[in-house]
């Protein structure tokens, strides 16, 4: 098939690239450069040094004898985003090209303004596209769990049946999402949705837990192929963050009593969860939604994993939640759509944690200290 990805340039983006080129797709890339770009402004890079993507898909095709296309531009200007359509063909279109920090949406008001404008926007003229270019060009759209929330109640795949008042009906599992962010990403499968059943459009929405991790199996064959691994407080991941500061002898900082719930995926099952998307299409005028996790824990017990396998001692600080969400709450998740397809997860083990702690020991001249401790507070944009 031919699979062109959306953001090919990003932490999950180029290793999704790699994977699918691997399996035998014909692949291309689309990037901006905006993500190097917010590592400029917030003063931080990759813990890990990445090479530019014109080395990376040189490397790739040199010891792979694979090509991958790239087009540079923005989703935003329609027009260059409709010829490059047209141009590579595509059979699936993988979106990853949003802004994807919710940290970084919170700061004030004019990056909760650019990541809204940014995501919607961008992801409103991918759907024009497709419908007018090729409407059996299947969307595959990576969403968020914090598009739920955290409801008192099961969160299904997507869908909920509903009975209200003696009559039935199936709705979009209604959300409550967290951030400016997460909020974008509600817009998103919103008008994705509508798109399927006005246009016929097909499209599937992975709603992804926090990722961990920072090699699959192509990204490892050479330095030069590395993705990004992000620590600071703005665009780190939890479990990401958690070793680095045990690898520099600080202290986890835990965001409250930490008895917030995540759900988790490991790089590795990320990138096949698209595979088994792209390679089993949603049929026509069909939004299929799959939650894309493995497992679920605890930020706290994140913390203490972490603690617990590091060699060495270490020190749990819990600090005042800069966000604002329940402190305790009901999780418990579905995410049975994928298992079906095929995924047989990598769950969170001590031999991938201890694999981190070598990464991080090899790069720890890299880290920023002072990017570690949260400095956007949920309340604190309205000050601006």
């Amino acid at each position: 098939m031919r699979v062109l990805v959306l953001g090919g340039d990003g932490y999950l983006g180029w290793p999704t690239a790699l994977h699918l080129s691997d399996k035998g797709h014909d692949v291309a890339v689309l990037d901006n450069f905006a993500r190097r770009g917010y590592d400029a402004e917030l003063g931080v890079e990759s813990l890990v040094p990445i090479a530019s993507l014109a080395d990376r898909i040189a490397t790739w095709q040199e010891l792979s004898g694979r090509t991958i296309t790239s087009y540079e531009g923005d989703l935003l200007d329609a027009e260059f985003l409709f010829e490059a359509v047209r141009d590579f063909a595509p059979d699936a279109v993988v979106h990853y090209a949003e802004q994807r920090s919710a940290p970084y949406s919170m700061i004030d008001r004019e990056h909760a303004v650019y990541t809204q404008h940014n995501n919607v926007i961008g992801n409103l003229n991918l759907l024009y596209a497709i419908a007018e270019i090729d409407p059996a060009i299947h969307l595959v759209k990576l969403g968020t769990m914090g598009e739920y929330g955290t409801p008192n109640v099961d969160i299904e795949e997507g869908w909920l049946d509903l009975e209200h008042n003696g009559r039935s009906d199936r709705v979009l599992f209604p959300k409550r999402p967290g951030s400016f962010y997460h909020l974008t990403k509600v817009h998103d499968s919103h008008n994705i949705e509508f798109t399927c059943r006005a246009w016929g459009l097909r499209a599937t929405d992975l709603n992804q837990g926090v990722v961990y991790g920072q090699q699959t199996p192509q990204t490892a064959l050479d330095p030069r192929l590395a993705t990004r691994f992000d620590y600071d407080a703005v665009f780190g991941t939890v479990l990401n963050r958690f070793v680095i500061q045990a690898v520099l002898g600080q202290p986890l900082t835990v965001y409250g009593k930490g008895t917030q719930t995540r759900g988790l995926i490991d790089i590795r099952d990320t990138v096949e969860c698209i595979r088994l998307a792209v390679e089993h299409p949603a049929e026509p005028g069909e939004f299929r939604v799959f939650n894309q996790m493995t497992e679920s824990m605890s930020v706290a017990g994140i913390a203490d994993l972490v603690a617990d396998r590091f060699p060495g001692p270490v020190q749990i600080e819990h600090l005042e939640n800069p966000r604002t969400e329940a402190p305790e709450h009901y999780y418990n998740v579905k995410h049975t759509g994928l298992v079906e397809l095929g995924l047989q997860p990598h769950l969170l083990s001590d031999t991938l944690i201890e694999s981190m702690f070598d990464i991080v020991g090899a790069n720890k001249h890299r880290v920023n200290p002072e990017k570690l401790r949260p400095a956007v507070r949920w309340r604190g944009a309205l000050k601006s």
